[in-house]
């Protein structure tokens, strides 16, 4: 077993979930090897600090706020004439127009909460026992395992040539329901490939928001939501995107 190796099953020892035969392995080469003994120090420091932290996130604005402030600002009074002469069209034309801003105040707002939701399951997965339910860099055993417990198994890629190594997956739940979540590495970061089913076929552009210290890209793309979140920098987390992106055109053209 090489320091590679050993360092992609460091949190999965650490959280007893490797299978006796793996765990000597990994055992074996950490005393061997100072570097990934002292890497194992440093995760298992990271494994106290964080189950002695408070994770809660604080919500933004309230929704009644960002529509109070999105709202036009009221007028001086009109007369009583002006407002009996444009009642017909003008309140049919207001009405339109609130909605209007309403609509994308409401929708801006469910990305933001969504983007919260997504960047607290991050956070979780970074806790004990919590960042697979299944281990392998193997796509064609994290793959199957999806089968049955979503309604569309989420794309897996083996992106290790490309310098994002393949760790496992796990379920997690965003937005009231469950998704998918792929987990990769690079280097010493995790990356969280969050993938949920949508109606929507179109293809959006990915786009790069941050959130506690956190980037988060997120795209769609056949009938899929994808949000990448990591602590990488946010040029790394675009090149894996866009690897991630290549080569699932790939497969899906091949």
């Amino acid at each position: 077993m090489n320091c590679d190796e050993a360092t992609t099953l460091l949190h999965a020892l650490l959280d007893n979930e490797l299978d006796a035969g793996h765990a000597r392995e990994v055992e074996a080469h950490i005393a061997g090897c100072p570097a990934c003994t002292a890497e194992f120090a440093a995760q298992r420091d990271m494994k106290r600090v964080l189950a002695d932290t408070n994770l809660r996130y604080a919500a933004p604005a309230s929704l009644r706020a960002r529509i109070e402030a999105s709202l036009p600002q009221p007028q001086r009074q009109p007369s009583r004439r002006s407002v009996l002469r444009s009642f017909a069209m003008g309140s049919a034309v207001s009405a339109l127009a609130a909605s209007g801003v309403v609509a994308v105040v409401l929708r801006q707002d469910d990305q933001q909460r969504i983007l919260s939701e997504v960047v607290s399951a991050h956070l979780r997965s970074l806790q004990a026992g919590h960042l697979t339910d299944v281990i392998s860099t193997d796509q064609h055993t994290v793959k199957p395992w999806f089968n049955g417990k979503l309604d569309v198994a989420p794309p897996v890629i083996d992106l290790t040539a490309q310098g994002f190594t393949l760790v496992g997956g796990r379920l997690d739940y965003i937005d009231a329901r469950a998704i998918g979540a792929v987990v990769y590495r690079r280097r010493q970061h995790v990356i969280n490939l969050f993938v949920s089913q949508t109606s929507s076929t179109e293809h959006r552009a990915p786009q790069t928001e941050t959130m506690q210290g956190f980037n988060c890209r997120r795209w769609g793309n056949r009938g899929l939501n994808f949000w990448a979140v990591s602590d990488l920098g946010a040029d790394e987390l675009a090149e894996f995107v866009d690897k991630f992106e290549t080569a699932m055109k790939a497969n899906v053209e091949g």
